[in-house]
């Protein structure tokens, strides 16, 4: 819930399909084919005895789950190719559907569309702000470090420890190590500490082999490379920057709205720690607080370092 006690809801619009529910819940509260249906047969609407409309239930217009069982009557369309909308008629069938009793059953002219969103899935990671309905682009980041490319680091991690995954099959042997294990660090010094000094996250993983090996200080190595890409040889600020980044671009009077709302969506912002990461990074930023004594001495103008980080 937010500060005002009120749910929040978080729907993630997939290219295959819809994810929707309410912040806080382990898993989505409704997953369905992000897919749009129209019958084939137009203008005739019986096939032998069989009326196609009462017998089998087709409608005019067809979404999700319904469409999905009846597709072999139907003329399928997808609105969205590779995380881009590409026919927003259906793409508006489809949120229809997603909010309406079918699924969540709320209305959307109720509810205050405000907040920040960290997408980061397999191949690319996003930030995205929105404000009363609209996202501007000066406030969508891209960071193209995500699962896939953790899973690569922790194989090389691996591989240093002596144990070597070269198959191609073996990938998805560490994606699933990986998602079992890995966590990201809170304080980095501290784990780097522990893991050289103490056994203490060292952690068995049995293979498919029946091999069972020891993992230590990867386990919070590989996904530090969301928040410090150089680790993979990208140059690009790490998660935690971009979320700054990006509410500091936004308008000064709406920046601590989007602060209180921060949406995690997508498979890489599943590791244990992440939010705790996250909220310590945005709030511990110099350059954003003002303290008592820069008010005293530049009175009004200490509003100054809060417009020009970026510059």
């Amino acid at each position: 819930m937010d500060n005002q006690g009120r749910k929040v809801i978080v729907c993630d619009n997939g290219t295959g399909f819809v994810k929707c529910g309410y912040a806080g819940a382990n898993f989505p509260a409704h997953i369905f084919p992000s897919l749009v249906g129209r019958p084939i047969i137009r203008a005739v609407n019986k096939i032998g005895d069989i009326d196609v409309k009462q017998d089998l239930c087709v409608r005019d217009l067809m979404v999700g789950d319904e469409a999905s069982k009846l597709r072999s009557l139907l003329e399928i369309s997808y609105p969205m190719q590779n995380g881009i909308v590409r026919n927003w008629e259906d793409m508006c069938h489809v949120w229809d559907y997603t909010f309406g009793p079918e699924k969540m059953n709320i209305d959307p002219h109720e509810c205050k569309i405000i907040g920040v969103v960290v997408d980061s899935g397999d191949g690319v990671t996003h930030i995205c702000a929105v404000y009363h309905e609209c996202a501007p682009c000066h406030l969508i980041k891209r960071l193209d470090v995500a699962g896939r490319d953790i899973t690569m680091y922790l194989i090389k991690l691996l591989l240093l420890r002596g144990y070597a995954f070269n198959h191609s099959a073996d990938f998805e042997t560490v994606r699933m190590m990986k998602e079992k294990l890995c966590y990201i660090g809170y304080n980095i010094e501290t784990e780097e500490k522990l893991a050289v000094e103490t056994t203490v996250l060292v952690e068995s993983y049995t293979l498919p082999d029946g091999r069972v090996i020891k993992v230590g200080g990867e386990r919070f190595a590989a996904p530090e490379a969301l928040f410090q890409p150089h680790l993979i040889n990208v140059e690009a600020p790490g998660i935690a920057e971009l979320v700054f980044n990006t509410i500091q671009s936004a308008a000064i009077d709406i920046r601590s709205e989007l602060y209180k709302h921060i949406v995690l969506s997508g498979g890489s912002t599943m590791y244990p720690g992440l939010p705790s990461r996250l909220e310590q990074l945005t709030k511990n930023r110099d350059s954003f607080w003002i303290t008592k004594e820069e008010y005293e001495e530049r009175g009004l103008k200490v509003l100054d370092k809060l417009t020009t980080y970026d510059k």
